[in-house]
């Protein structure tokens, strides 16, 4: 036998409380959002109370939300979706978001390059605010000088138009590396940057030369994938001059493809070349050998990133941030080959 469908409840009202308290509308908000003492009696605020409990009335947060201006959403702006490192940013931020009863979209400006474009037609009406991590310096237009709290993650600390910045200790990731590979012996170094005009690079690579001053340093430029880094690495290994003996790498993913550069040409590593990267990401401990790189607390890093942005909707404002880093020393750095 067919059954006919049960009409769907329909959901009680502020009206249907006001109704059955005998009280008006603007007196139920006020009681339901604990603002009544001083202008409500006791004896109301009861009445609405058991009006609510006895009809099943819950406020309708997203609609209260809206009326207040706040979306309880923040937007995370990355350079790309497809670098495990944003990922795991992603999550930190979205675990302490949660905490707080926040959301957070996720929202890629190609190559971190932008300008990343408003994706939403007012980013000011359907956010609270925007963490952006480790973009490029003009990246983030269209959201500098809008009235929407801006949290910078691994970015310039004394830039303009921030809330708030929370970086990592890249500069002292870079002197640990430079100093493990010195200490091994190593003289004649190609440092292979990324191409992204990004200040976390630029700090890497200031450090760089500063701690090599007085060795060999050659500088190679690739755009953060496999087969940009192959080829800088391929021509840099191959240009006349004494080979280096070491490659820095500015992310593991450029280190990728300084091994393949390396395995083409008959190098062994780390016998005839050393390797260094920097993440310590999954793809790591993937090449063989596996890779000694400076490891980055990506997770922490975006959960620090989003506590200072709600610090900031607050009303607080957070103190700039530097998360230590770690080198981990694993088998593609070895002692300079003999000359």
């Amino acid at each position: 036998m067919h059954t006919p469908e049960q009409p769907a409840a329909i959901r009680p009202t502020s009206r249907d409380v006001a109704r059955a308290a005998g009280v008006s509308q603007a007196t139920v908000s006020l009681v339901l959002g604990q603002k009544w003492r001083g202008r409500v009696s006791e004896r109301t605020a009861d009445a609405v109370r058991a009006a609510a409990r006895d009809l099943g009335y819950r406020p309708n947060i997203a609609a209260r939300n809206l009326r207040l201006g706040r979306t309880r959403t923040a937007l995370l702006v990355v350079p790309a979706l497809t670098n495990e490192f944003f990922a795991h940013v992603y999550t930190g931020a979205a675990v302490e978001a949660a905490r707080h009863g926040f959301g957070v979209v996720l929202y890629p400006s190609p190559d971190g390059v932008g300008p990343a474009k408003d994706p939403f037609a007012s980013a000011q009406a359907a956010l609270d605010g925007v963490l952006a991590s480790s973009m490029a310096t003009d990246a983030l237009r269209a959201f500098q000088g809008t009235e929407l709290p801006l949290v910078m993650l691994d970015s310039d600390p004394a830039g303009a138009g921030a809330a708030a910045h929370v970086n990592l200790d890249v500069a002292d990731g870079m002197r640990r590396v430079t100093g493990h590979l010195l200490e091994l012996g190593h003289r004649r170094f190609l440092h292979l940057a990324s191409a992204v005009p990004s200040w976390t690079f630029d700090v890497r690579a200031a450090v760089l030369a500063d701690a090599l001053r007085g060795t060999e340093l050659r500088t190679a430029r690739a755009r953060l994938n496999v087969a940009d880094a192959w080829e800088a690495a391929h021509l840099a290994l191959t240009a006349p001059g004494p080979r280096p003996t070491a490659v820095i790498c500015d992310d593991d993913i450029l280190a990728a493809g300084v091994y393949k550069a390396a395995r083409r040409l008959g190098l062994r590593i780390p016998e005839d070349l050393s390797v260094t990267g920097f993440d310590d990401m999954a793809l790591a401990t993937a090449l063989e050998p596996e890779l000694t790189t400076v490891r980055l607390p990506a997770e922490e890093f975006g959960g620090r990133g989003m506590a200072a942005l709600l610090a900031v909707l607050s009303g607080g404002r957070p103190e700039p941030a530097d998360l230590p880093v770690e080198l981990v020393v694993r088998a593609s750095s070895g002692p300079a080959p003999a000359v």
